[in-house]
């Protein structure tokens, strides 16, 4: 017998057929004696929906009365996944956040969890209560409703199931695995059985949408075996593991792609010691989070242009929070540029070989790709190149890596 966590996303929980197909599922696992606990996301659309009902309100609103609507629509699908198994002779119960007391920091609108007790969960699955549990929320400090950013349910998920001491997370989606890219964008893109922790962590601050990143980041602190399959096939899936578990690493495991970029650039900027931090130091209290940073430096060495990339749903804000520090930061002009895509190249195989930026490089060059920013960690490099090339970008990537499926 396993004790298995299984999060079911809002394409997969999408009408109420879709929830008892779910439930049917989780009924076979349940057949087959494991304890079960089910986490699920919001029906398909409806935590757009709510949002918008927020912004019609206010623009400038309450964080806290934000997260009190939007986390409504994963206590629906709570609901309506426990009376689907009810109906199906299944013994189950929902779970919000606050019962389960999944404590919160109190950054309302991308909360990150503490701590969760899951001893009263543990003793109701041990009976053989399957336990249905609203994803993306919790509780603040101060008692009131939290939830954990788009994509929350993932990290509610492998939260739960180091709490639960899980044997396994299956996170079903509506792929049925992660790929070497998008195989909507390129068709010979192929599915991978198994990738590690930090490839899969990479890909998903990158741009890949199969898994949300703090989910991968627990999951990795936690050693949780996570496995991505489909909600509606039985296919083996992609497993997440630890990278002495892949015998044979591949040189390139994956390219992801992030149209979610915008770009700014404060031109003349002083060259001199305080500057970045009078740049960046407000936008971090502003909880806008910088990703790719270059900085030029002119001949004189006096004066600097400095280039860098934020969430395109932060640009506005992050483009007041800068102007308004204009006089003390003395730069000439800020220009900003939301027509931008990050792409990047992924692979545990990079540490031990060279090169790799450089087939980067050429394989952009040969197709007239300008690059404008560049950045690099142990595992991957990322470039900044126009939106419009995304897709020729990719391609043309994914063939000089030898990606392409046979």
């Amino acid at each position: 017998m396993a004790r298995i966590v299984k999060k079911f996303g809002g394409t997969s929980v999408a009408d109420v057929e879709k929830i008892q197909s779910v439930a049917r599922r989780i009924k076979k696992e349940v057949d087959a004696g494991h304890q079960v606990a089910v986490v699920v996301s919001a029906m398909a659309g409806v935590t757009n929906e709510l949002v918008g009902y927020v912004d019609a309100i206010s623009r400038m609103y309450d964080a806290r009365e934000y997260d009190a609507v939007v986390a409504s629509g994963e206590q629906v699908t709570a609901g309506l996944t426990a009376l689907a198994l009810q109906e199906m002779g299944v013994s189950a119960r929902s779970w919000l956040g606050w019962q389960i007391q999944v404590k919160t920091d109190d950054v309302h609108g991308k909360a990150r969890i503490h701590s969760i007790d899951g001893k009263e969960m543990i003793e109701s699955m041990s009976k053989g209560e399957v336990a249905v549990v609203a994803g993306f929320q919790g509780i603040s400090p101060g008692g009131r409703i939290s939830t954990l950013g788009r994509g929350g349910s993932d990290t509610s998920a492998v939260a739960l199931a180091a709490a639960l001491d899980a044997d396994r997370c299956d996170i079903h989606t509506d792929v049925d695995g992660v790929y070497t890219t998008d195989p909507r964008i390129v068709a010979k893109a192929r599915k991978l059985d198994k990738i590690t922790y930090e490839e899969m962590l990479e890909m998903a601050s990158l741009g890949a949408k199969v898994l949300q990143t703090r989910s991968v980041e627990l999951a990795m602190k936690h050693n949780v075996r996570l496995q991505v399959v489909s909600s509606f096939s039985d296919e083996p899936g992609t497993l997440v593991v630890n990278e002495d578990e892949i015998v044979e690493k591949e040189l390139i495991s994956g390219i992801a792609y992030s149209r979610d970029e915008a770009k700014i650039t404060l031109t003349q900027v002083a060259d001199k010691p305080g500057v970045a931090a009078g740049i960046f130091g407000p936008l971090a209290d502003a909880s806008i989070n910088v990703d790719m940073i270059v900085q030029n430096v002119s001949d004189d060495g006096k004066r600097t242009d400095i280039t860098f990339t934020v969430g395109k749903t932060d640009l506005e804000r992050a483009v007041a929070t800068v102007e308004a520090r204009k006089k003390d930061l003395g730069y000439s002009k800020l220009v900003s540029d939301s027509e931008v895509v990050k792409v990047s190249v992924i692979g545990v195989g990079m540490r031990s070989h060279a090169g790799i930026a450089q087939t980067m490089f050429s394989a952009l060059a040969e197709k007239g790709i300008n690059i404008q920013v560049i950045s690099t960690s142990e595992i991957k490099v990322s470039v900044l190149v126009r939106e419009e090339y995304t897709e020729l970008a990719l391609r043309a990537l994914h063939e000089a890596y030898g990606l392409d499926a046979e």
